[in-house]
């Protein structure tokens, strides 16, 4: 069963360490399943606190969402997120 990754950026603290994110980000992809459904486009709250951004992505199944979030090479491009801003991140499964 599908299951996605919510990334909801609540708040910029620091745009550089950001920049890095977004730089060693994309590696960390290489050999995971995933399909990024939205990534900071367009958005407008509707309910709830306001947000920066958001990004979903989109894997095979929960256990996949785990290993791509819990690998060495994400874990080295999320500690600048977490340097960079606030966030909140939830995988959820499908129907």
């Amino acid at each position: 069963m599908a299951a996605y990754i919510v990334f909801i950026r609540e708040k910029t603290r620091n745009p550089e360490e950001l920049q890095i994110y977004s730089r060693k980000a994309p590696a960390g992809l290489a050999g995971h399943p995933v399909t990024p459904l939205a990534v900071y486009g367009r958005h407008e709250v509707i309910e709830g606190e306001a947000a920066e951004g958001m990004a979903i992505l989109q894997f095979p199944s929960f256990e996949e969402a785990k290993a791509w979030y819990n690998s060495p090479a994400y874990s080295e491009a999320r500690k600048h997120r977490f340097k960079g801003g606030d966030y909140r991140g939830i995988i959820v499964e499908g129907l």
